[in-house]
C-alpha cells in the first residue's frame, strides 16, 4: 500500500504556516470542553478532554464549506462540516519546513490544543509510485529535520514519522542498497523530535492488511522503536479499527508494549475489494468516513485515533482524481455522506 500523500505538491502549504504564524486562526481562550468558534469559518474546536488535536479553521474543508454555503448548497456544506469540524494531520512540505512547524504548532497553542503533524520526506519515499520524491540525499533530510524541530520548539505536538518507510524495506519495494541510511535516518529523526520537550512521535508501522508482525517487529526496533513514544497503524488506509486494534496489539507485544495510535479518518466501510487489486488503496470508491479523532478509545494501548490522511486528499491520479495530495472535493463529499449521521 502506498501512502501517496504529494509532499511538495501544495505550493500554499508554506503560505498557510506563516499565515497560521501571523493570524493563530482561532479565537477563544481554550479552556478545557469549551468549543472555540473562529469568527470567519465558524469552525470550532472540540472539546479538549476527549479530542485535544487542533482542528485547522481555514483547511480545504473549510473552505468548501464556505463555498458551498456562499452557492446556497445547505446538504453539501451540512455534509462537508463532518470533515471541516474534525483535527486532521498536517503533512510538512519540504519547502520552508520550519515556518509550516512553527506556524501550525503556535496556532494550535494558541486555541490550546496539541498540532498532529506528519513528517514524509524520508529518501527515495514510495518507490517511484505516486508520492515519489522524498530529500535528495541524507544530508538533505537530517537538514529538513533541522528546520521541523526548530519549528516545533516546546510547543505540544504529536508526529506520525515517515508513513511506508519501514514497511516498504521489510517488502523489499525500497531497494537494499538505501536500508542502511534509512535505518540510521529514522533513528536520528526520532532522537531529535522525542528530546523536544512537548513532542510525542509515532513510527509508522504498517496496517492490518500487512498482517505478518513477525517480519516488521524487528525492522521497528533497527528504526528506534524503542526510544519513540509508540507506532502508527492504518495511515492512509480503510482497514477496520478493531481489526486494526488486534493487528497493533499483536505488534505492541512484540516492541516493548508500546502503545499505538490509529488513523480513522476513511476507515468506515473497511477496505475495497473491487478492480486492480494493486490499486484498490487508491482512491476507493464507497469508502466513509471513520471514528472522530479522540483520546478515549477502545483500549489502553490505543493513545489516539487520529485522522492522519486528510478526507477528501486524492491518493493520486487513479479512478478520476487529481495528484496524489491535492483537494478532491467530490470525493470528500462522498466520504462525508457515506459515513451517515
Amino acid at each position: 500500500m502506498y501512502v501517496s500523500r504529494g509532499a511538495g505538491t501544495r505550493a500554499a502549504a508554506a503560505v498557510l504556516g506563516a499565515a497560521l504564524l501571523l493570524a493563530g486562526c482561532s479565537s477563544g481562550d481554550g479552556g478545557d470542553g469549551e468549543e472555540q468558534q473562529d469568527d470567519n469559518t465558524g469552525i470550532a474546536q472540540q472539546p479538549k478532554e476527549t479530542d485535544p488535536f487542533w482542528v485547522n479553521p481555514d483547511g480545504n474543508a473549510a473552505r468548501q464549506v464556505k463555498e458551498y454555503e456562499k452557492a446556497g448548497k445547505k446538504t453539501e456544506a451540512q455534509q462537508l462540516r463532518k470533515v471541516a469540524e474534525q483535527p486532521t494531520a498536517e503533512w510538512i512540505n519540504p519547502e520552508n519546513p520550519e515556518e509550516q512547524a512553527r506556524g501550525y504548532t503556535e496556532a494550535a497553542a494558541k486555541a490550546d490544543r496539541e498540532a498532529l503533524l506528519v513528517v514524509y520526506n524520508i529518501p527515495h519515499r514510495d518507490c517511484g509510485q505516486f508520492s515519489s520524491g522524498g530529500a535528495a540525499d541524507g544530508d538533505a533530510y537530517r537538514s529538513f529535520l533541522d528546520s521541523v524541530a526548530e519549528g516545533i520548539g516546546d510547543r505540544p505536538a504529536r508526529v506520525i514519522l515517515e508513513p511506508d518507510a519501514v514497511l516498504h524495506m521489510v517488502d523489499n519495494c525500497t531497494p537494499k542498497e538505501f536500508h542502511e541510511e534509512r535505518y540510521d535516518l529514522l533513528r536520528d529523526a526520532i532522537e531529535k523530535l522525542t528530546s523536544l520537550k512537548s513532542t510525542r512521535v509515532y513510527l509508522d508501522a504498517g496496517n492490518a492488511g500487512w498482517g505478518k508482525p513477525d517480519e516488521i517487529f524487528e525492522p521497528l526496533k533497527r528504526a528506534g522503536i524503542d526510544q519513540a513514544d509508540g507506532f502508527a497503524v492504518n495511515v492512509s488506509n480503510f482497514y477496520p479499527t478493531g481489526e486494526s486494534i488486534a493487528y497493533g496489539k499483536e505488534l505492541s507485544s512484540k516492541v516493548g508494549g508500546k502503545p499505538f495510535v490509529i488513523d480513522t479518518s476513511r476507515n468506515g466501510n473497511g477496505p475495497y475489494d473491487g478492480g486492480d487489486p494493486d490499486k484498490r488503496w487508491c482512491n476507493p470508491p464507497g469508502r466513509a468516513l471513520g471514528e472522530n479523532p479522540t483520546t478515549e478509545t477502545a483500549d489502553p494501548l490505543v493513545d489516539a485515533y487520529v485522522w492522519v490522511k486528510r478526507p477528501g486528499e486524492s491518493d493520486g491520479e487513479c479512478k478520476g482524481g487529481p495528484k496524489a495530495g491535492e483537494w478532491w472535493p467530490d470525493y470528500a463529499l462522498d466520504l462525508a455522506e457515506a459515513s451517515g449521521t
